[in-house]
C-alpha cells in the first residue's frame, strides 16, 4: 500500500528519478524557465526552492551541498545559483518559482506547464 507516499514515481527507479530532477533543475537554473509536464513541474518546485533557499547563504558548506544535489559536473549552474539567483531572493521568504499551466501536449495528451523563477 502507498499510504503517506507523496512523491511522484514517474514509472522510474530511484536513480532515474534523481537524474531526472537534477537535469530539470539544471535546465531551470541555466535557462530561468522550462516547459515540461505538469507533474514534473510540481515535483521540481520543492526540489529547486530548497536549493534557492540554501544558495541565499553564501558559504562553502552551502556550495558543497548544492554541488552534491545537482551532481558534480554542474559547476556553472551552482555558480549561477550562488552569484545571481540566491542574492536576488535574499529578502523573499519563499515562493521563488511559479507554475503556469499550458494545456495538453499534442503528442501524448499530457498536461503541460511552464515553470519559471518569479
Amino acid at each position: 500500500m502507498r499510504h503517506h507516499s507523496n512523491k511522484r514515481i514517474f514509472g522510474r527507479k530511484r536513480g532515474q528519478r534523481i537524474a531526472l530532477l537534477r537535469t530539470l533543475a539544471v535546465s531551470l537554473v541555466t535557462r530561468d524557465a522550462i516547459k515540461t509536464t505538469e507533474a514534473k513541474a510540481k515535483e521540481l518546485r520543492p526540489f529547486i526552492e530548497k536549493m534557492v533557499t540554501k544558495s541565499r547563504t553564501d558559504g562553502l558548506a552551502a556550495r558543497r551541498l548544492l554541488i552534491s544535489k545537482l551532481g558534480g559536473n554542474n559547476n556553472r549552474a551552482v555558480r549561477k545559483l550562488m552569484s545571481e539567483i540566491g542574492p536576488k531572493y535574499k529578502t523573499r521568504a519563499g515562493g521563488y518559482t511559479r507554475i503556469i499551466k499550458l494545456g495538453s501536449s499534442s503528442k501524448g495528451g499530457a498536461p503541460m506547464a511552464r515553470i519559471e523563477f518569479v
